[in-house]
């Protein structure tokens, strides 16, 4: 009987073990606002998080640049992604990534900043110029600020660096007059480069990022993991895992607080802009 019960644990035991290691790991992938290492190192805190309260295994990813970060999305390679308003309109409709939550208390405006002792006073004055954009589908830094230029007769020409990052390091060396950006990441740019800029113009807000996941994701784990991003908001202790990425707690959110977007009917132009 006790030889029985031995090899029944170690049989488990050998299950268990074989599961865990074949488990394949949930990937959490982030929109590439900033270099890889430096969002690697400003994300993988709120990642462990998560897994430490989830007990899911979860991995940080992200792109080289926000068009494969897009092509990424339209194949449903992120089981979890920090998105951009645009993206999930248009991944809500064509990949079914579901909205989970989104930042609190929080509206995305887009900017447009100029180097902090530039002549420039208004919008105007940037007529016929170059402006650095981090990307062609950067929601807030490109679309509206781009749109808001056009509708307002003031003619540019737009220049994409890949980055939030890099559209600001560019306009503090005054490789350009100006360039899209949003408050979040001007907020946690290196301070060097933050205090040569200054905000020029900034929009009306909408609803910000979401943390949407795969249509393939059990329940259970969407549940599991927004309780973790509820914990989160709420735990004082581990504040500076939120601020870190400029962040100020999250709420639970569902598909139609994207509405204001769908409401500028830009989905339309996914295919233009991916």
């Amino acid at each position: 009987m006790g030889s029985s019960i031995h090899r029944i644990v170690i049989t488990l035991c050998f299950v268990f073990s074989t599961f865990s290691v074949n488990a394949k790991p949930l990937t959490f992938g982030v929109v590439p606002q900033q270099s890889a290492k430096k969002m690697a190192e400003n994300w993988q805190p709120l990642i462990d998080y998560l897994s430490t309260y989830t007990g899911l295994s979860i991995e940080f990813k992200t792109a080289k640049d926000i068009p494969t970060f897009e092509a990424n999305l339209a194949k449903g390679a992120y089981d979890i992604a920090y998105m951009n308003p645009y993206h999930f309109v248009v991944f809500n409709e064509t990949a079914g990534y579901r909205a989970l939550a989104h930042q609190r208390n929080k509206k995305i405006q887009g900017l447009i900043v100029v180097e902090k002792d530039s002549p420039i006073q208004s919008l105007s004055e940037l007529s016929g110029t170059e402006i650095a954009f981090p990307a062609p589908a950067a929601f807030a830094a490109t679309i509206i600020t781009s749109a808001y230029l056009r509708k307002n007769n003031i003619a540019f020409i737009p220049r994409y660096v890949n980055s939030h990052d890099s559209v600001y390091l560019a306009v503090q060396r005054k490789f350009f007059k100006a360039g899209g950006g949003i408050l979040r990441t001007l907020n946690v740019a290196p301070e060097e480069v933050r205090s040569d800029l200054r905000v020029l113009w900034k929009s009306q807000g909408y609803t910000p990022h979401p943390i949407a996941t795969s249509p393939n994701m059990a329940q259970g784990d969407r549940q599991a993991i927004l309780n973790g991003l509820m914990a989160l908001s709420n735990d004082t202790s581990k504040s500076s895992v939120l601020k870190r990425n400029g962040l100020s707690g999250f709420i639970a959110s569902n598909d139609s607080d994207w509405d204001d977007v769908r409401a500028l009917g830009i989905a339309s132009l996914s295919r233009t802009h991916l």
